[in-house]
């Protein structure tokens, strides 16, 4: 009898646990949840964000409320959000720009893969290698031979940026001496590549598939593992150059500590939603391969991409001090 009671002693509280976390995950969401993006209003992570948001709204009767926080590449917004109450009720776009950042600059107050836990990856989108349409190369191969004879100058978004790194990557692997000339943005280095001050230069599809339909510049390579859909005609930078590959990237997170229920439902809702022909089709614009990983997949993927990027970034020399 003693023994019984024991066990009923300990097996009564695991139930009720066991019940209250399922009672909290049924409940999700009971108010508006509040998503920080570290980037400007217009932008691709501000675009996705209300795209989702309004998804979410019509499955769960609940505002996504986007919140912008621009500033140092994302890490303004992470700080904020690090120190919020992990309640399930805080997400945060966490993007390659932001991975980047953390990579680059040396007083980096959070962990990303201690301080923030996984809901999922929306999606994926390539850069694109363009060149001034004067430039004696017409594909990736005689652009690789050219700059073993030539020199040659690519405009990046900055020292340090994701569009920089994927210059690193690429001479690196192909054994040429390119001089980088960081710009205070992409539109000025797309600017500069048009007007020849650069030979060529980096950015994600959006940026720079108008001046590629224009004829103003043109697009040898996208950085992906495969072709993208707006651009079919320009092969995979890897079909010439095995082993390259940079992505910009979109995925959701909360603070270490948001309950394993809630994290849950809210993963599966917004996979079940970047799955969707309809939510697809809203962003097709911006050139995204969707994906709505689950969190463990996200997990992977992240750890894969603090690798390499790290890598890439030793291999730079870029110091931001």
């Amino acid at each position: 009898m003693r023994t019984v009671k024991l066990l009923a002693a300990i097996a009564i509280p695991a139930v009720l646990a066991v019940s209250a976390a399922h009672a909290a995950q049924a409940a999700y969401p009971e108010k508006p949840i509040r998503l920080v993006i570290g980037s400007a209003p217009g932008s691709g992570p501000d675009i996705i964000s209300r795209a989702l948001a309004d998804r979410l709204y019509g499955a769960w009767g609940q505002r996504i409320v986007v919140d912008s926080r621009p500033g140092v590449a994302g890490i303004l917004s992470a700080e904020l959000v690090l120190h919020a109450v992990p309640d399930g009720y805080t997400w945060m776009m966490l993007t390659s720009q932001l991975l980047v950042a953390t990579a680059v600059y040396p007083d980096v107050k959070f962990n990303l893969g201690k301080d923030f836990a996984s809901i999922s990856l929306i999606g994926t989108v390539p850069f694109v290698l363009v060149v001034n349409p004067e430039l004696p190369a017409k594909s990736l191969r005689e652009l690789i031979e050219l700059a073993k004879k030539t020199p040659l100058r690519y405009g990046s978004a900055g020292t340090g940026a994701s569009e920089h790194l994927s210059g690193v990557l690429f001479t690196r692997l192909t054994g040429t001496d390119m001089l980088h000339v960081p710009y205070k943005g992409v539109a000025q280095a797309l600017t500069d590549t048009m007007g020849k001050e650069v030979h060529l230069t980096y950015g994600v599809v959006p940026a720079v598939l108008g001046a590629v339909q224009a004829g103003r510049v043109r697009a040898l390579g996208v950085t992906g593992p495969k072709r993208n859909a707006l651009l079919p005609g320009v092969p995979s930078i890897s079909e010439v150059v095995p082993g390259y590959e940079t992505l910009g990237w979109y995925s959701l997170v909360a603070p270490t500590g948001t309950p394993p229920a809630v994290l849950a439902k809210a993963s599966a809702e917004v996979a079940k939603a970047v799955k969707e022909p309809q939510f697809g089709e809203q962003l097709k614009a911006l050139g995204l391969d969707l994906v709505g990983s689950t969190r463990a997949e996200l997990d992977a993927f992240r750890r894969e991409q603090t690798k390499r990027i790290s890598e890439i970034v030793k291999a730079s020399g870029v110091d931001v001090k």
